[in-house]
């Protein structure tokens, strides 16, 4: 009786794990070793720095066009917002806040498996970078704001 139990268990949750994998919540880890939650915000998705890579240029926002801002922690800065689900494995219409230059871009992001490719642009998608992200793994150490 318990192996089929544990068996019945097993076949339930394995496609919400399915899903999750395809999801593009969850946490990420950046090229530079930061790691974003990107994560339901409302009737949107929002993606928020949760900790800041020891190779990160700097730990606070120097690089913000507002002078008043540049002083403020990386650490918990909501780098995302406004995002779409078009389906569990696409968000669009965001924007994207670069706190290494300060720049602000229009952008979607798309999951596959344990990829996530973020897409920034100014005016149009043609014109604009795409970043990869990884599924960040469970043992991250979370930064302190």
């Amino acid at each position: 009786m318990k192996f089929s139990l544990t068996l019945a268990l097993c076949a339930l949750l394995t496609p919400a794990a399915m899903a999750l994998s395809k999801s593009v919540l969850g946490e990420w880890t950046t090229p530079n070793g930061s790691v974003v939650d990107v994560y339901h915000c409302g009737t949107n998705v929002c993606a928020k720095l949760v900790g800041v890579s020891q190779q990160a240029a700097s730990h606070v926002d120097m690089q913000n066009p507002n002078p008043s801002l540049r002083r403020r922690s990386l650490c918990g800065l909501e780098i995302g917002s406004g995002f779409r689900l078009t389906s569990t494995d696409h968000a669009e219409g965001g924007q994207l806040y670069d706190p290494e230059s300060g720049n602000t871009y229009s952008g979607w992001m798309t999951s596959d498996g344990n990829t996530l490719q973020l897409r920034g642009y100014v005016g149009i998608s043609f014109f604009g970078r795409t970043e990869k992200w990884t599924r960040a793994q469970a043992d991250i150490a979370p930064c302190h704001a």
